[in-house]
């Protein structure tokens, strides 16, 4: 048995965190449901950028719909960033169809794509909440995920689109605090939509991205303390997770018929190239939870993978490596907040990359 059969049997969903339209023409999706046990995919526009920059597969598509003279959806439709959506929903819709045995027989818990929001509305909540609506309505399929970052702007628009009934994969979030800010956006969302007498199951994912941490702190630590602080940062995190699961509050909610939103490991490829490929599959097997990783990262798991113990959901381990950490100088909860600044840079600067590649394209192919 594949190391990633066992961790799937194990209670935890694999993601693919890549997808690009020779992915879904030559198979090679196809063939990482079938073999990998892969029952999901993320995307992001690095990943978009990538694949439409790098040959021709999309210039056909580019040139179709920049010759639209004219669109319904009025001025600014035929923008690079509305081309830019008509080309990954086109691509995401066949990975949601692949997906669609998956989606169906875990009765929508499983077989998701996403599709992120413009990055540059990370601070604009009506602005998110709106084109949230737009692209899911878009999508025409049940299994699509749209991307919302977990800043104070974000969490306001995940609780609007959750109550509206939209499936969000909340992403940007670094610690356990601003995971359970985004399980409060959450469960707001659902209490209303219970209050309102609307279907309280409205499906979502919140992402802890992870390999940033060692990173940030690779230069900073003792050689010992090194690729140690991401996945204590999870343990801490995976600990909350539980916890919240465990509430009165969501027992009340369950009750209700609602479905918890799951905690999703993101950024699982290891950066340092000294460790082990596969360290934070390894340290993440978690049942009920999501691990979405490069398509190299699984390669390499469903090649030399091991599944030991699954992650121990007390506090004690995680809490002790923190304070290690703690005692070497780090302060844990600025860093957080530095990284989802970062990332909220990062990701803006990698949106103005995608749009210019999209226009480059326009121009030859237009």
């Amino acid at each position: 048995m594949k190391p990633t059969q066992k961790l799937h049997e194990l209670g935890q969903s694999l993601w693919v965190d890549n997808i690009t339209r020779d992915m879904l023409r030559e198979g090679t999706l196809k063939r990482y449901i079938e073999e990998l046990s892969v029952t999901g995919l993320t995307s992001n526009p690095t990943i978009f950028d990538k694949a439409i920059g790098a040959g021709e597969s999309y210039d056909e598509q580019i040139a179709e719909v920049s010759g639209s003279a004219e669109d319904p959806d009025g001025p600014g439709a035929n923008s690079d960033e509305n081309v830019f959506f008509e080309l990954a929903l086109a691509d995401l819709r066949d990975a949601a169809d692949l997906f669609a045995d998956a989606h169906t027989r875990t009765a929508g818990v499983d077989g998701y794509v996403s599709l992120e929001v413009s990055p540059l509305l990370a601070d604009d909540a009506k602005a998110t909440i709106e084109q949230a609506a737009k692209l899911h309505a878009k999508g025409e399929h049940s299994n699509l995920y749209i991307k919302i970052p977990g800043t104070p702007a974000g969490t306001e628009a995940i609780e609007e689109s959750i109550f509206a009934g939209i499936p969000i994969n909340v992403t940007l979030l670094f610690d356990d605090q601003q995971y359970l800010a985004s399980a409060e956006a959450y469960m707001k969302g659902i209490e209303r939509r219970i209050e309102a007498g609307l279907d309280p199951v409205v499906h979502s994912v919140a992402s802890i991205f992870m390999s940033r941490w060692d990173v940030a702190v690779a230069e900073e630590v003792p050689a010992e303390l090194k690729n140690r602080l991401g996945i204590a940062i999870g343990g801490r995190a995976y600990h909350a997770y539980r916890e919240l699961l465990n509430s009165d509050r969501w027992m009340r909610l369950a009750n209700e018929g609602a479905r918890p939103q799951r905690l999703l490991w993101a950024s699982t490829g290891t950066k340092d190239p000294d460790a082990s490929d596969t360290l934070y599959i390894e340290a993440f097997a978690s049942p009920f939870t999501v691990n979405t990783m490069p398509d190299k990262t699984l390669e390499a798991f469903a090649d030399h993978g091991q599944v030991g113990d699954l992650m121990d959901p007390g506090a004690g381990a995680a809490e002790g490596a923190l304070k290690e950490f703690e005692g070497a100088g780090i302060d844990l909860a600025a860093l957080a907040q530095r990284l989802q600044d970062e990332g909220k840079e990062s990701f803006n600067k990698s949106w103005g990359e995608l749009l210019k590649t999209i226009g480059s394209k326009r121009g030859v192919t237009a």
